[in-house]
C-alpha cells in the first residue's frame, strides 16, 4: 500500500503516525504467535478507558518494562515490580490494569498448558479462520460480537481481568480474528475480504456500534 495513493481509502481512524503504519502493517493481519497474542491481550487491557493511539505511542516502553511480554517472567512478578512499574513514567501508572497484567500471565500459562498453545484456544471462538466482514462505514463497526461475548465470558472464568467484550473484539479485530477494515480499504482485499460492489452488502448483527478508533484493535 502506497501512502501517497491510499490516505483517502485507508480505514478514516489511521490518520496521523503511529496509527497509519499500524493500520497498513498490523491490524487485522492473523496473529498465530503465543508471545504477540499475549501482548496484544495486555495492550488491549492497558487501553480500557484510553485511546489507542496513546498505548501506541507507548508499546515499545510496555515491551521494555514487562520484559517483552515473556509471561513466564511476568507471571512471576513481585511487589518489587509493581513498585517499578508504577514509578514508569512510559506506561499506563494504574495498579489495577498492572496487577491485571500480573494475573493474566498466570491464566495465560496455565490456558497453554491446557490447549497446548493460546492461539489454539483464542482462534477457536472464530473457528480458527478469520470473519470475513463487510461494513461500508465505521458506524455500522461493531464494538462485540457473539464472539466476543462468547471469548469474555471464558476469560473470566479462567481468571483473567479486563478481559470484557469489547476489549476482546479490540484483540479480535487487532490479530485478525475479524476483518474489520472498510470495503473501501485496500487491506480489506489484502487480508482475504471480497472486493467491494456495487450495492448494500451483507452487513451482519452487532450488538452496539460505535466509532473504531476509540478500540480499533480488538486495538492498538
Amino acid at each position: 500500500m502506497t501512502r501517497q495513493n491510499t490516505n483517502h481509502l485507508r480505514c478514516p481512524w489511521a490518520t496521523t503516525e503511529p496509527a497509519i503504519a499500524y493500520h497498513d502493517k498490523e491490524w487485522g493481519v492473523p496473529v498465530h504467535d503465543d508471545r504477540l497474542l499475549f501482548e496484544f491481550l495486555i495492550l488491549e487491557g492497558a487501553q480500557a478507558g484510553l485511546s489507542w493511539i496513546t498505548i501506541l505511542k507507548k508499546r515499545e516502553n510496555y515491551r521494555k518494562a514487562f520484559d517483552r511480554f515473556r509471561a513466564e517472567k511476568i507471571a512471576k512478578y513481585g511487589a518489587r515490580d509493581v513498585k517499578r512499574l508504577l514509578r514508569n513514567e512510559g506506561i499506563v501508572r494504574n495498579r489495577l490494569k498492572i496487577a491485571a497484567a500480573i494475573q493474566n500471565a498466570k491464566a495465560f500459562l496455565a490456558v497453554r498448558k491446557e490447549f497446548g498453545s493460546f492461539d489454539a484456544y483464542l482462534w477457536s471462538f472464530v473457528g480458527g479462520k478469520p470473519i470475513q466482514n463487510r461494513w461500508r462505514t465505521m458506524a455500522k463497526v461493531p464494538a462485540r460480537t457473539a464472539e466476543s461475548d462468547a471469548m469474555s465470558r471464558d476469560l473470566l472464568r479462567r481468571g483473567f481481568k479486563f478481559a470484557g467484550s469489547t476489549i476482546c473484539y479490540a484483540l479480535m479485530q487487532a490479530t485478525g480474528m475479524v476483518n474489520d477494515h472498510l470495503v473501501t480499504c485496500p487491506r480489506h482485499v489484502e487480508l482475504g475480504g471480497k472486493r467491494s460492489t456495487i450495492g448494500d452488502p451483507k452487513e451482519g448483527a452487532a450488538i452496539t456500534s460505535r466509532a473504531v478508533f476509540q478500540n480499533p484493535t480488538l486495538a492498538p
